[in-house]
Order: C-alpha cells, then sequence, then structure tokens
C-alpha cells in the first residue's frame, strides 16, 4: 500500500513539474530583436532611441529600452501561438509633430486586442498589457492625422513578450505562390525600342536598338540621321547630330527565324528623356559594399539576363564610390573600390549599357562619403568631416559643380542621382552646370521634392524624387506609388514623377538582402502602376539573383510600352468602387491603359494593414461607360498579352488580393 502510495506521489509530482515546465515564460524585449526584419513602416525603426535618433521620453519620462518609429508604421510577428501577453509603455515621443496626434493598435489574428485613441506630444505614456495567448499572428500598428509625415515619432517604450518554452516571435513568412503570366519570347526579331529618343545638338549620341530574338541578328537603318553610326552587329548607334530637328528612322533587325522594323523619331533639341529612365540602382542591392567590380557583375548580368533586349538600360552606381577631391581639378574622384573608372565605364558602354553615378550638394553625403561642396577652398573632406558625418550634412562654403560635371561629363557618365534635402538654388546650381557640360546626363533629384516647388522640379530636372525612401511592404508602396495620383499633371517627357526605386528580388530596404516581402500580387501590382504613372523604372535588386518569377516580371514588353510611351501621360485614379481602385492612362495611339487594382479596403481599417495570408480575390464589373468609355472597344490583357474580345458596356473579371487586372483598350471603329 505505502509503496502504491509512494508511486502516486511521484507521478502527481511529475505531472506537477511538467505542467510547471510547459507554462515557463521568459521575455523577450523588442530592442533586443533584430527589428528592421518585422518592420513594413515607410521608415525605418530605431532601437532603444526615438525615430530622431535621440533617447526615447514620453510625456517627460525617459526610458532605457524600447523602439523608436515614425508613423505610419506597422510591426508585424508570427508568434505561432507562442505568447501570452505582450506589455509596453507606448505615446507620442516629446520631440514629435506636437500638431498631429497619434493612435496605436495592437491587431491579433484579424482582431482588434487594444487601441489607445487619440494621443499627442506630451501626453502620460499608456501602460498596455495585452493577452495574446494563441494568437498567431500580431501586428502593432501606429497611425496618424499628419498628411505630410513630418516628424511624426512615436515611441514603444519597455515593449516585451512573454514567450513560451524558449520560443522568439518569427518574420511573416512570404509564402504566397509565385505564377507566371508573361508568354516565353520568341526567336524571331522583336523591336521594343521605345518610339522616341531625345538628345542635345554636338553632344555624344548612344542609343541601343532594344530587340527580342535568338542571336546572332543583323541591324539595318533608313534615314539615320548625319553623324551617326549603326553597328550592324549589335544595334549601338553613336555618334553625333549637330543639327537641330526631328529624324524619322526605319530600324530592321534581321535573323534566320525572319526580320522585323520599327520607326524610331529622334528628337534633337534642349530635352533629353523622353520616356522614363528604365535600368538598375546598385544601393538597394550592396547600399556601401558597392565597388567596380559588382557594378561589371550588374552590367554583365544585365545583358547575360536579356533585360538589355527588353529596354533595361542604366547601371547607376549610388552612394559610397566617392573618394576625394582632386588637386588639379577640384573635381571627385573615384574611392579605391573604383580603380580604373574610365575604363569600367566605357566598358558598360561597349554593351550598349548607360552608366550613372550619385552625388550630393552637401559636404557629406548620406553614407559618409565627399560632396559636392566644402569649408575649405580646395575641396578637403578631412577625417574630422568623415567621423562625424551626420554634422556637415549641409552646403558648404566652396561650391563645386561644376568641376563634377564637367567630370562626370569626361568620364561618360550618363546619369546623376543627386541626393539631399533638397533646396531649389542647389538643384538649380546643377542643373545648370550638366547642361554646360557638354554631355547628355539625366539629371534625378532625391530625395522628397518639394510638392510646392513641382513646376521648379519639371524645369531643372529630368525626374525627381516625390516621396521618401520606398520599402519592400505594401504599407510603403500604398504611399509611394497609389499616394502620388496629385503629381499626376506635371511629370511628362523630359520630367518624370519618381516614385523611388523599384522593391523586387532581393533588397537590402531596412534590413539584410533578403527576398522582397510583396506578395506575387502585390509585384505584378507595383510594375503595372509604376508603367501606369510613367514612372522611372530602376530594379534595385541583384541582377545576377533574379529568380524566374522576378525576371517574367521585368521581360513584359506590352506592360513596359505602357511606361515608355511617348506621349508621356501619367495614369489617373479615376475611380474607386467595391474596393478596387481604376486608374486610367491615355496612350499617343488612342488606346487607353487602365488598371484594376484590389485595395481590399486597405487603411480603412487597423486589421486592413496586414496580410492574414487567407484573404480571397474579388469579383468586380467594369462599367466602362462610366469611365468615360462609349462605344465599343477592344479588350486586351497585358500581362498575359491575351486579346479578350470586344466590349460595350461591362467587362466582368476576378482580381486577386492586393492584386491588379491590366488592361490596354483599343477603340473599335
Amino acid at each position: 500500500m505505502i509503496n502504491k502510495l509512494y508511486l502516486c506521489f511521484i507521478c502527481l509530482f511529475i505531472l506537477i513539474n511538467l505542467s510547471v515546465n510547459a507554462q515557463k515564460t521568459t521575455k523577450v524585449y523588442l530592442d533586443d530583436l533584430k527589428i528592421s526584419v518585422f518592420s513594413e513602416g515607410i521608415a525605418g525603426v530605431n532601437q532603444k532611441t526615438s525615430a530622431s535618433g535621440d533617447s526615447i521620453k514620453i510625456g517627460g519620462v525617459s526610458y532605457n529600452k524600447g523602439v523608436g518609429l515614425q508613423s505610419i508604421s506597422v510591426l508585424y510577428f508570427y508568434m505561432k501561438g507562442n505568447a501570452k501577453q505582450f506589455s509596453a509603455f507606448v505615446g507620442a515621443d516629446d520631440k514629435a509633430n506636437k500638431d498631429a496626434t497619434y493612435k496605436f493598435y495592437v491587431v491579433g489574428d484579424k482582431k482588434i486586442l487594444f487601441e489607445t485613441g487619440e494621443m499627442k506630444v506630451g501626453d502620460v505614456a499608456k501602460k498596455i498589457q495585452v493577452n495574446i495567448e494563441g494568437v498567431q499572428r500580431l501586428g502593432l500598428l501606429i497611425t496618424t492625422n499628419d498628411e505630410n509625415l513630418r516628424r511624426t515619432f512615436f515611441d514603444i517604450a519597455d515593449a516585451c513578450f512573454e514567450m513560451m518554452n524558449d520560443q522568439l516571435p518569427l518574420a511573416i513568412p512570404n509564402s504566397y505562390q509565385k505564377y507566371v503570366l508573361t508568354p516565353v519570347v520568341g526567336n524571331s526579331p522583336k523591336i521594343n525600342t521605345a518610339k522616341v529618343f531625345g538628345a542635345k545638338p554636338g553632344n555624344p549620341f548612344l542609343f541601343t536598338v532594344v530587340t527580342t530574338g535568338e542571336r546572332p541578328m543583323k541591324f539595318i537603318s533608313k534615314n539615320l540621321p548625319e553623324g551617326l553610326i549603326l553597328n550592324d552587329t549589335n544595334g549601338i548607334i553613336s555618334g553625333k547630330i549637330e543639327q537641330r530637328g526631328n529624324y524619322k528612322v526605319v530600324l530592321t533587325a534581321k535573323n534566320k527565324f525572319g526580320q522585323a522594323s520599327k520607326e524610331l523619331q529622334i528628337k534633337i533639341g534642349d530635352t533629353i528623356a523622353l520616356t522614363p529612365p528604365i535600368g538598375w540602382n546598385g544601393w538597394n542591392s550592396w547600399a556601401r559594399e558597392i565597388d567596380r567590380d559588382k557594378v561589371i557583375l550588374s552590367a554583365n548580368a544585365m545583358v547575360a539576363k536579356g533585360l538589355n533586349n527588353h529596354g533595361w538600360t542604366y547601371i547607376n552606381i549610388d552612394d559610397a564610390w566617392q573618394g576625394f577631391r582632386d588637386k588639379e581639378n577640384k573635381a571627385i574622384q573615384p574611392n579605391e573600390k573604383f580603380p580604373d573608372f574610365k575604363k569600367m565605364i566605357d566598358y558598360i558602354h561597349s554593351l550598349g549599357l548607360k552608366l550613372g553615378v550619385y552625388s550630393t550638394p552637401w559636404i557629406s553625403s548620406y553614407a559618409g562619403y565627399i560632396g559636392g561642396s566644402s569649408n575649405f577652398e580646395n575641396g578637403d573632406y578631412p577625417d574630422s568631416i568623415k567621423n562625424n558625418k551626420r554634422a556637415f550634412r549641409y552646403v558648404g562654403k566652396y561650391r563645386f559643380e561644376t568641376n563634377d560635371a564637367n567630370q562626370f561629363a569626361a568620364w561618360g557618365v550618363d546619369f546623376l542621382k543627386y541626393d539631399w534635402r533638397i533646396d531649389l538654388l542647389s538643384a538649380q546650381r546643377m542643373s545648370d552646370a550638366l547642361k554646360k557640360s557638354g554631355r547628355d546626363i539625366v539629371y534625378s533629384l532625391s530625395n522628397s521634392a518639394p510638392f510646392s516647388n513641382v513646376n521648379d522640379w519639371g524645369r531643372i530636372s529630368n525626374m525627381y524624387r516625390t516621396g521618401p525612401d520606398i520599402r519592400d511592404s505594401w504599407l510603403s508602396l500604398y504611399y509611394s506609388g497609389f499616394g502620388i495620383d496629385k503629381w499626376g499633371p506635371y511629370g511628362g517627357p523630359g520630367h518624370w514623377n519618381d516614385p523611388d526605386m523599384m522593391i523586387l528580388g532581393n533588397v537590402t530596404t531596412g534590413a539584410s538582402l533578403h527576398p522582397t516581402r510583396l506578395s506575387a500580387d502585390e509585384q505584378y501590382s507595383h510594375v503595372s502602376l509604376f508603367s501606369l504613372l510613367s514612372a522611372p523604372l530602376l530594379i534595385g535588386c541583384p541582377i545576377e539573383q533574379l529568380d524566374d518569377f522576378t525576371l517574367n516580371l521585368l521581360s513584359n514588353d506590352e506592360v513596359i510600352e505602357i511606361d515608355q510611351d511617348p506621349l508621356g501621360k501619367s495614369a489617373r485614379l479615376i475611380k474607386e468602387e467595391s474596393d478596387v481602385q481604376i486608374w486610367m492612362k491615355p496612350m499617343e495611339d488612342g488606346s487607353y491603359a487602365i488598371g484594376l487594382f484590389n485595395m481590399d479596403g486597405y487603411g480603412k481599417t487597423p486589421q486592413s494593414f496586414f496580410n492574414w495570408g487567407d484573404e480571397p480575390a474579388k469579383s468586380f464589373t467594369l462599367n466602362l461607360s462610366n469611365i468615360g468609355l462609349n462605344g465599343k472597344w477592344k479588350l486586351r490583357d497585358v500581362w498575359r498579352q491575351k486579346n479578350l474580345g470586344e466590349f460595350s458596356n461591362v467587362f466582368d473579371t476576378s482580381i486577386r488580393h492586393h492584386g491588379v487586372i491590366l488592361l490596354r483598350l483599343f477603340p473599335v471603329k
């Protein structure tokens, strides 16, 4: 009997211990995680400091732990039911915009678990303790009423998860199915060159006939202007045209499978970039790690992957190439990572591609490299500045725009990204210097150009950033792309609204190199929207790492044709119904390009800021007469490159969550 009681006691003791161990919890603080992995906000997230970079302070109380964000912000966690509680003190940072109001939400598995209501600077932090037992997906959301998102700093202090069984929060998996829509390119020649190209009289001319089809291929031209030469094996046109005017050239490409011809209008005058620039920028691939080998690798991959045959032309080096200012010409020279700079550019030109560089009118660039001005007459950039680069983000006493522009032209640079907190005087000075440099250099202003000066940006530059740095999230795309409708009327040939680089493939936005967090449907929407907007198309991923899905996204010539249409009109948001946005763009040939985007009420509720992984497609009826398209129209599915038939009233379709139906509508006479 005693032995039985003893055994029962032992069993009970084991069960109790198992139960206790099963419920063991550990505290996991937000600022101890690699928090950028979980951030889908417009701006980044700071650990242990506010978004301003200062200490966290809410309502006069300082905190040593926590994260600082800038609204609108989203933190999204895959908890897998392994958490018991979330606790924190939340509120507007004391250095935030005092005129704005803020709201904070905790959302778990589509339910609002906690909300603060409106908060302002100076309010006492709100203490929260939220039961999140069993929650699979947990989101933290900060919103604001400030449309400009200026200094909208919000803090989540002493933020902590109580986790079970030594588990950690995980990033939300991007498990959405990738699907390919664009048909395979044929062997016969197809010329995909834009219909128009602009250059200035007397400047070096460089243009490649963009053509798909099996090589070898022979290129022929008719009515090529005097001063230009066509290389008949690679389609590169080079030389100079001295006389102003419009020249209509017929280009022909031949291979063993057939031939194709297309008319190109060459306009020699004061305007370049008659269609939006299209190519690659290195920042979202390599950031400060960029070097000569990576640039050449990217150029070679552009050709090896065949993107150049679809119009992708520019290989742009971002911040981190700059080294020092030479004593003789007082022009920026490359650093040790970029030996033989001119030789590198010549090689890229030999591939039929173009080369871009980065600079700033500030003393120090964002990444801490020499800029376009100095407080020293000889342009020195001493260690005292290098070691305190943030303090020198301003225009110095001595400026070197002319020196740098002339050096860029001498090297053969084709594109300049000019990056700082834009002011009109600095932008104008570099514009003037580039125009006098003797070379056609596309001039790109970055970042967040004030809308109040939109006419000035169009007058002095070829493209100008309409917002902050984009990140690989639907939230960022929503505000950078879908949110710039007001800029639409101001872009056009020679001056393009620029919503920033494309967030496709593997990117480094906010974290180390990782696959974009956009779903496949969101990526189709991304490319469709930028093409409808006539936006510059600059991919930011390592080209050599492109998978078949991303390569297919970038190789649809009918989508690119919408972006490169010579009329240069931006699509406008003309209607939103049943949570579907209708964007329409007039085309030069009298047709229209229309994007039907399933927004699924994005931004209207706290839950809508998160992808829950089970959202259904939406049935939608497009009423043509309601958008001003009377009569009969031939509809074509642009992504599938498939004719859908003739319609005179309504068109019924189904649109996936955050997906798009991209149409081309041709009038039937």
